[in-house]
């Protein structure tokens, strides 16, 4: 089956009007349209039951689309078997055969494929160079550490040179140490070879770390697709902004326009000028986001800035910055960040504070619950 030439025919990857639902009634994916570059390392993020890894089970041939079409390099595949994809795949739990040893696992796909002894044993020590592991040859995945049998279980899935890679929740099961240097490595050795990887992960740092693109997933479809400083900078709705890294929250209702930005009555009755980033009219509710690092403590306000007096509630010290929790607003959880050596020391809880942010650092966004 040719890919439609009225869709999004220029991707590597391809899923087109593509549907998944297990009981008949409750869609898990729909209405999925997504075009994936080849060499791209594009992530699927969001929380438990969003769709996610059902996508990416689909793309892998492990669940079958309910609708629609997934196309692989200009091949519809939604009827292809999972081994004749060439697609290499790479789990939380590594998946590793533990009677065999390093080089047997290695070796195993190639075997399947019928490739020639010698072939198969100038591939294996390819792999296992790029993975830093040549000498881990005859050791079994028992005498190995967590971050090294997920080495191997990369080096399997590189080892056959897939046209892609899947990776599930790959670094979950290593702790925060590992997991953030094998998010380098994983980086690092996507840009040597060029391969194209989907990923999937329900941990935000570690998509905004690796990917050049994100898929925020939520209720079974992607809410944004962007480059990560995009989906952190410039959300477009209210999910991706709570979703993705710290934020303050504030309700209110649309007054006016003035350019690009609009006027914000909040509970309080306090004016607070945004950024207009949804379809939005005088008279609609709005959920108004503001990241804490965005807002400055005893600041001189900007022309058309806003300023507001509060309290110091809490103060907590996190190495690199200081996290003051204060009164703002009629809120006891508003959040700001406060770098080290820029003023922290002079805050105690109780103390009197003016705010003050930028009328672009704050999105007036659809009204959220």
């Amino acid at each position: 089956m040719p890919m439609p030439s009225n869709g999004p025919d220029s991707g590597f990857v391809v899923f087109a009007d593509v549907q998944k639902t297990y009981d008949g009634e409750t869609l898990v994916v729909r209405d999925l349209n997504l075009s994936i570059s080849r060499g791209e390392f594009l992530t699927l993020l969001g929380p438990s039951g969003s769709g996610k890894t059902t996508t990416l089970m689909m793309l892998a041939g492990f669940e079958t689309p309910t609708g629609g079409q997934i196309f692989l390099d200009g091949r519809a595949i939604n009827a292809l078997a999972p081994y004749k994809r060439n697609i290499g795949m790479v789990f939380q739990n590594y998946a590793l055969f533990p009677h065999m040893t390093v080089g047997e696992n290695l070796a195993f796909p190639l075997q399947v494929r019928r490739l020639a002894r010698e072939e198969i044993a100038k591939r294996v020590a390819r792999a296992l160079e790029m993975v830093q592991l040549p000498a881990f040859h005859t050791r079994r995945p028992g005498q190995l550490s967590g971050g090294q049998q997920q080495r191997v279980a990369l080096a399997r899935a590189l080892v056959f040179d897939p046209a892609l890679i899947l990776m599930d929740e790959p670094l979950g099961a290593l702790d925060k140490q590992l997991r953030e240097h094998m998010q380098l490595e994983i980086k690092h050795l996507h840009q040597q070879l060029g391969v194209t990887i989907v990923y999937v992960t329900h941990d935000q740092s570690e998509a905004l770390t690796m990917s050049d693109r994100v898929g925020v997933f939520h209720d079974g479809a992607i809410r944004q697709l962007a480059a990560p400083v995009d989906l952190y900078e410039r959300p477009e709705n209210s999910f991706v902004a709570q979703f993705i890294g710290e934020n303050n929250r504030l309700h209110g209702t649309i007054e006016g326009f003035d350019g690009n930005d609009c006027l914000v009555r909040v509970d309080t009755d306090a004016r607070i000028r945004a950024r207009a980033v949804a379809a939005l009219r005088i008279g609609a509710e709005t959920t108004l986001s503001l990241r804490p690092e965005r807002v400055r403590i005893d600041g001189a306000a900007d022309a058309g800035g806003n300023e507001f007096d509060g309290r110091v509630e809490e103060l907590i010290y996190l190495g690199d910055h200081t996290r003051v929790r204060a009164s703002l607003l009629g809120r006891d959880d508003f959040l700001i960040k406060v770098p080290i050596g820029q003023g922290e020391a002079s805050l105690a809880p109780g103390t009197p504070i003016r705010v003050t942010w930028l009328p672009e650092d704050c999105r007036a966004l659809d009204r959220s619950r």
